[in-house]
């Protein structure tokens, strides 16, 4: 019984997600087709919107500083075979240890003093709300897939506790904090540039995605280029391998997990000190739960991740213009559509892998019997 060889790395990493997306466009292009639509137009009018119309491009940059974060929190855990599926959870209480800094220190320090530790904070705060799951997993077998997802909803109920009690501002019913003082605001990108002189429109992009690509930067350098790193894919490759190899399996898991976490809730600096200066609920819009698919589509490579975040970036914000250009196409419609790409590049991200891996076998066998002939 003869086994197909595995594809070369280069159409894993590259070909493959790009036919998955395309595959996804199709089927929603056929679903803008049969509500009456011209599926050419919709796609020009999503490109406009996410990167030629004056200040989308800041918007789709906004969104991908987002989903980086927690893309890269998915991929760390996964290089260890663990499934963080808290990303939204531990953003949530990440943006929060965030928002206390700023709370606490922005009317008797300055913002070169408050931003960096509410940065801190946010990582502290987003790792020790993956601490238990992580030391559940390690150490009581608890599977961390359960454990996260139970995290996620206790976030949630905590946040609705502290902004509707303790964190409220006095005088106000919605549950929010008191908008933090300006000198701690995160700078945002138009800000720098107009003050440079290059003219730029008001947008969200602050300098989070700065923050953002050096956590790329970060994570590449300890999967690729460090001891842990080397541990950790060991760890994934093989847990009795690891085990027999001198690694501390428990420990792997509960720092990796620790990173994870502190990665997925550095989200909440973008969100809490970057953009809505103060604590508000639900800042984290379903970014993390995204970020999985983020992290699938992007091979779980700080590379990959940055592209495929852009390509989320670009369908949040292009997706906005869809649906104030169409009037057939609702924000429901959107929402299928952007449900449909991470379908077929999360979930079925692979479903093109064995006729593709056929396919390179044979054109791998044809060029060698000619030269043997």
């Amino acid at each position: 019984m003869s086994s197909t060889p595995p594809l070369p790395r280069w159409a894993d990493i590259g070909l493959l997600p790009v036919l998955n997306l395309m595959i996804a466009m199709v089927v929603s292009g056929l679903v803008i087709a049969a509500i009456g639509e011209n599926p050419f137009d919709a796609v020009a009018v999503m490109v406009k919107g996410a990167f030629f119309y004056d200040g989308s491009l800041g918007y789709t940059l906004y969104y991908t500083t987002n989903f980086i974060f927690t893309g890269l929190a998915v991929a760390v855990a996964y290089h260890a075979m663990l499934f963080n599926i808290g990303g939204e959870g531990q953003a949530y209480i990440g943006g929060l240890g965030a928002g206390l800094v700023c709370l606490a220190l922005d009317q008797v320090m300055p913002g070169f003093v408050t931003i960096p530790l509410a940065i801190a904070a946010a990582a502290v705060f987003g790792a020790a709300w993956a601490l238990i799951p992580a030391y559940l997993q390690a150490y009581r077998g608890s599977h961390i897939v359960i454990t996260t997802i139970m995290f996620n909803f206790i976030a949630a109920g905590v946040m609705v506790s502290l902004l509707g009690g303790v964190l409220m501002q006095p005088g106000q019913s919605s549950p929010a904090s008191r908008t933090f003082e300006p000198s701690s605001f995160i700078p945002f990108i138009h800000e720098i540039l107009n003050g440079i002189g290059i003219e730029a429109a008001r947008t969200p992009l602050n300098l989070s995605f700065v923050l953002a690509l050096a956590a790329c930067v970060f994570v590449w350098v300890l999967i690729w280029r460090s001891r842990f790193g080397y541990s950790l894919r060991t760890l994934g490759q093989s847990e009795p391998a690891a085990a027999y190899a001198g690694i501390p399996v428990g420990k792997t898991i509960v720092v990796t997990m620790l990173i994870s976490g502190a990665l997925a809730g550095m989200m909440g600096v973008n969100e809490v000190v970057g953009v809505n200066h103060r604590l508000v609920l639900n800042f984290t819009a379903g970014y993390g739960f995204t970020g999985i698919a983020v992290a699938l589509m992007g091979r779980n490579h700080p590379v990959g991740i940055v592209l495929a975040s852009l390509l989320f970036g670009a369908l949040y914000q292009g997706g906005a213009e869809l649906d104030f250009e169409f009037q057939t196409i609702t924000r429901e419609m959107v929402l299928l559509i952007q449900g449909l790409i991470i379908l077929f590049s999360g979930a079925l991200s692979y479903m093109l892998n064995p006729p593709l891996a056929r396919l390179f076998a044979r054109l791998s066998v044809g060029p060698r019997r000619e030269v043997q002939a």
